[in-house]
């Protein structure tokens, strides 16, 4: 089974972050996201990994080989046309008669796959939500998917499609992903993953459905912090530092240097950062970001990123009241 993973999004809604780092290399709970997702494909047996690169890729490739030993291979995609556009790119790598999983670069999940890729069919992960609109959705008939809709305006299922995707069907999809490339069929001017399975649904194949136990959105600032909080609560890391008064849950790198600070709950501090005199909660702390004699709440501090506070000495009377609050950075 070869895994296909497209990681050529630029994150337009996480910048400034991504002007200089790839979204897929954001930390999140100790690593980045696509950390995260390898770990998960580590655990399966695969033949290759195929990376549809983009934007910044040349540090998707470094990363990838210097923390993994799959074997890969790395695929640019110079326009960004739509998903089915970027998993066309692989179509030359896939073989007709060995399945393919594809999974989506930004996105951090929890299942189990096994049974999955040991099942006699095609199969979608998906997870009820409350706002369809925001996701492709299926609908269902009996035990197997009828249709699949992108980003309905009028949502006939809760069922969103949460971007894992595993093809017994390799050859048909390679066809289908063709035909709708060749005949310019697109959906909100983009070619899409979702209408070449539908053709697939079209041509006789059966799709079933799996679920996903947990669900981790990167998209934005906010998400990304609320999936830093869900998966430090999950994975519960152990942080001691005799510098430090730690409230978990808290990630520290081992190579990052915390002094006189308060760390916690739900912060993910990475290498080679370095922390003095702070106090900081629900935040991400960035590779060789500096954070000094400050205090920090639902705050993203990029990479090399130096943040520098002020102390304030204050006298104040009796029933008087003195807000301080700082200015988003």
């Amino acid at each position: 089974m070869k895994v296909i993973i497209p990681v050529a999004g630029i994150g337009t809604r996480l910048r400034p972050h991504t002007y200089t780092v790839p979204k897929v290399l954001l930390h999140v709970a100790g690593k980045p996201i696509l950390g995260h997702i390898l770990d998960i494909v580590k655990k399966l047996r695969i033949s290759e990994l195929v990376l549809i690169t983009g934007f910044l890729g040349d540090q998707i490739v470094n990363y990838v080989r210097k923390n993994y030993d799959f074997k890969c291979k790395f695929i640019e995609q110079r326009e960004l046309k739509g998903l089915g556009y970027a998993i066309s790119r692989a179509c030359p790598e896939m073989r007709d008669d060995e399945p393919v999983l594809i999974i989506l670069g930004d996105t951090i999940f929890d299942a189990d796959l096994v049974p999955v890729i040991r099942g006699d069919y095609n199969a979608l992960g998906v997870k009820k939500v409350a706002d369809p609109r925001r996701f492709g959705i299926v609908e269902m008939k009996g035990r197997f998917v009828q249709r699949l809709i992108e980003k309905p305006e009028r949502p006939t299922s809760h069922l969103a499609v949460v971007g894992v995707y595993f093809i017994k069907n390799t050859r048909l999809l390679k066809q289908c992903l063709e035909h709708i490339i060749k005949n310019k069929i697109t959906t909100k001017n983009e070619y899409q993953l979702t209408d070449a399975l539908q053709l697939m649904i079209h041509r006789g194949t059966n799709f079933k459905t799996f679920k996903i136990k947990g669900w981790y959105d990167c998209g934005k600032p906010e998400t990304l912090l609320e999936t830093n909080r869900k998966l430090l609560v999950k994975l519960n890391p152990v942080s001691q530092i005799k510098t430090a008064l730690i409230l978990p849950p808290v990630f520290v790198s081992k190579s990052a240097r915390v002094e006189n600070c308060i760390l916690g709950p739900n912060v993910s501090v990475a290498d080679k950062a370095i922390l003095r005199n702070s106090i900081i909660r629900n935040s991400i702390i960035g590779i060789q970001a500096s954070v000094e004699n400050s205090t920090l709440d639902s705050s993203l501090v990029g990479n090399r990123a130096q943040v520098k506070g002020v102390f304030r000495q204050l006298n104040v009377g009796d029933s008087s009241e003195i807000n301080l609050t700082q200015p988003h950075l």
